[in-house]
C-alpha cells in the first residue's frame, strides 16, 4: 500500500515538473514570436529582391522584342532585334541595349486608387507603310490563384490603360485617337494543366443579326495575354510560341548563371550586356538564398513538430500512468496535467484503443512462443 502511496506522489510531482516545463516554454514564446517574425521579415525582403531583378531583366529590350514577336499580332514578321531596336519607344541605353524605363509605371484615379504596373512602355508598329502606336504593360505574377481570377485584373489593367490615355493621348471626344493596349501576364506560379501555354483574350466582333462588319482597328483596342510557366518548359515544346516559352522558363529557372548566357548567346542571339549578365548574376544568386531558406525553413519546422510530438506522447504517457496509480477520472488527471480539455475527445478515443492493442500484443507473443 505504501508503494502505491509513492506510486502516486511521484506521478503527482512529474506531473507538477511537466507543467512548470510548459509554463517555462510559454515564457519563452515571445522570443520564439520575435525570431520567427525576424526570419519572415528577412524572407520577405529576399523574394522582393529577387522578384525586383526579375522585372528589370524582363525589361530589357531584346527580352521584350521576343514577346511583342510571339504575342503582338502586330510584329509577327519582325525579328525579336529588329523589334528591340527599332519599334520600342522611350529607351534609355545601357551597353549596346537600352533598358526601358517608359512612360510612367502608375495611373492615379481619384475614385480608383492607383495602380502600379510592373513595365509599361509604348511601341510603334509597322502597318502598311505607316506606325500604328501601342501601349504595352507586361506583369510578373508568383501566384495563378492569387484568391481571384487572373484575368480579371489583367483585363482591369487593360481598361485602365485605355482610360488613363485621356488628357494624353487624346482629348474631349476624339475617341478615334485611342491608341490599342497590351496586358501581358507571365505566371511562374501556374497549374499543371496551364503549364506551357499562352492564351490570348481581346475583343471580337459577333453578329446576332444581320451580317456588317467592322473596321478591325475600331474596337480591337485591347488584349490581355497569360503567359503560364512550369517545369519542363526550357526543353523543347512543340507549337507557336515554344521558344519564347523556353526563353522565360530559363530567366527563372534555377540553372547556373554561367549556363544561362551561354544559352541566351547560342540559341536566342541575346547579347551579354553588363546589365543582362549583372541581373542574370544576381537572380541566380537571389534564387540559391530563397531555395536555401526553403530548405532550412523545412527542417526547421520538421526539428518543432517533432519536439511537439515527442512532448504530446510524453503528456499520454504522463496521463495514463497517473489514471492508473490514482484511480482519477481523465478529466481530473488532465487537469492535474494542465492538458486542454479540447483534448478530451482525442485522448478518450486513445485510452479506449489501449486495451485492444495490448491484446493484440499479447496474442501476437503467444503465438511467437508456440
Amino acid at each position: 500500500m505504501k508503494g502505491g502511496t509513492n506510486t502516486g506522489r511521484n506521478e503527482k510531482e512529474r506531473a507538477k515538473k511537466a507543467a512548470g516545463q510548459e509554463a517555462a516554454a510559454g515564457r519563452k514564446a515571445p522570443a520564439e514570436r520575435r525570431k520567427q517574425r525576424e526570419a519572415a521579415g528577412k524572407s520577405i525582403l529576399h523574394r522582393a529582391r529577387y522578384d525586383a531583378a526579375c522585372k528589370r531583366l524582363l525589361s530589357e529590350r531584346i527580352i521584350l522584342g521576343w514577346m511583342m514577336r510571339e504575342c503582338l499580332e502586330e510584329f509577327r514578321g519582325c525579328s525579336p532585334q529588329e523589334i528591340a531596336a527599332n519599334y520600342i519607344e522611350d529607351g534609355v541605353r545601357v551597353g549596346d541595349l537600352p533598358l526601358i524605363y517608359g512612360i510612367r509605371n502608375e495611373d492615379v484615379s481619384q475614385e480608383e486608387g492607383t495602380v502600379f504596373y510592373d513595365i509599361r512602355f509604348l511601341a510603334n508598329a509597322p502597318s502598311g507603310g505607316e506606325r500604328i502606336r501601342l501601349i504595352v504593360n507586361v506583369e510578373a505574377q508568383n501566384e495563378f490563384y492569387p484568391g481571384y481570377p487572373l484575368i480579371k485584373r489583367g483585363i482591369y489593367y487593360g481598361s485602365r490603360l485605355i482610360c488613363a490615355q485621356y488628357g494624353t493621348e487624346f482629348t474631349g471626344s476624339h475617341y478615334e485617337k485611342i491608341k490599342k493596349v497590351y496586358s501581358i501576364w507571365i505566371c511562374t506560379g501556374s497549374p499543371k494543366k496551364r503549364r506551357g501555354s499562352i492564351t490570348e483574350y481581346a475583343i471580337g466582333e459577333r453578329n446576332r443579326a444581320g451580317c456588317v462588319r467592322e473596321q478591325k482597328e475600331h474596337y480591337d483596342l485591347m488584349t490581355v495575354i497569360q503567359i503560364c510557366l512550369g517545369e519542363g518548359n526550357e526543353k523543347e515544346s512543340a507549337g507557336a510560341g515554344g521558344k519564347l516559352l523556353r526563353l522565360l522558363e530559363l530567366l527563372v529557372s534555377n540553372r547556373p548563371a554561367e549556363e544561362k548566357k551561354a544559352i541566351l548567346q547560342e540559341e536566342y542571339q541575346i547579347s551579354m550586356t553588363q546589365n543582362i549578365e549583372g541581373e542574370v548574376e544576381k537572380m541566380c544568386n537571389l534564387s540559391q538564398g530563397i531555395e536555401n531558406r526553403g530548405i532550412r525553413k523545412g527542417r526547421q519546422e520538421g526539428i518543432r513538430e517533432g519536439r511537439r510530438e515527442g512532448r504530446r506522447e510524453e503528456r499520454e504517457e504522463l496521463l495514463k500512468n497517473l489514471m492508473k496509480t490514482t484511480g482519477w477520472s481523465l478529466k481530473k488527471s488532465m487537469e492535474a496535467l494542465k492538458i486542454s480539455s479540447e483534448e478530451e475527445e482525442r485522448l478518450k478515443k486513445l485510452l479506449e484503443e489501449e486495451p485492444e492493442k495490448d491484446r493484440k500484443a499479447v496474442l501476437q507473443k503467444r503465438r511467437f512462443e508456440i
